[in-house]
């Protein structure tokens, strides 16, 4: 019965995001704990992951769903709080309180359309009935920070992906826009294989590790 547990091949899927900034400590501590599972992370949008899930080529996918379909059920893990991020010296970090009006008067570089931060941030504006301009569009938010350092424009994004070394101005805007929630999708008809269990209950211990961290 160990060997089940302890040898094997488990796939997820989550996207870029998750994989470089919730998922490493789960990981790390997974493939030093069970080093006899292999262990696949297909790097995939939210709308690849459901289609590789029920296509079984994955175990399980970790992320933010926005929408949940009928054949799927999503299990909450941690959310991460949304900020604005501006180039260091920027007029908003002088402003005693930032009002989302403020912040449309300036140009956003966001994640591509198709994905979910994009369709946030679009029906947050709208909901108010404030245009806005998305100066630059690119994937990463690696690349939206150094891009947001340049002065190129302003951004939203999750705080998990700050490290506090960025040169940047960091606002809070959780009045604004939602949390991300991220958890386990899987579809309800499958059960978990021994392996994916235990990356579940690895992923959540490291989960509760990086949030009395931060």
């Amino acid at each position: 019965r160990r060997n089940n547990v302890e040898q094997g091949r488990l796939a997820i899927a989550a996207g870029e995001s998750t994989i470089q900034y919730v998922l490493p400590g789960a990981v790390q501590q997974f493939s030093s704990e069970h080093p006899g599972i292999a262990l696949t992370l297909n790097n995939v949008t939210g709308q690849q992951g459901l289609q590789q899930l029920r296509e079984r080529a994955v175990d399980f996918c970790v992320g933010p769903i926005l929408d949940t379909p009928p054949d799927i059920a999503f299990e909450p893990v941690v959310a991460f709080d949304p900020v604005l991020i501006a180039p260091l010296g920027h007029p908003l970090s002088k402003l005693s309180k930032v009002s989302l009006r403020d912040i449309s008067r300036y140009p956003l570089i966001l994640p591509p359309r198709h994905l979910s931060t994009w369709r946030q941030v679009e029906m947050v504006f709208l909901q108010r009935r404030l245009s806005y301009q998305v100066r630059l569009e690119m994937g990463g938010w690696e690349v939206i920070k150094r891009y947001v350092e340049l002065g190129m424009g302003v951004s939203i994004v999750m705080n998990v992906c700050l490290t506090g070394r960025e040169r940047l101005e960091v606002i809070p805007v959780n009045k604004y826009f939602p949390k991300r929630v991220y958890g386990i999708v899987q579809l309800n008809t499958r059960a978990l294989s021994p392996q994916a269990r235990a990356f579940i209950g690895t992923f959540k211990e490291s989960l509760a590790k990086l949030g009395s961290a931060r």
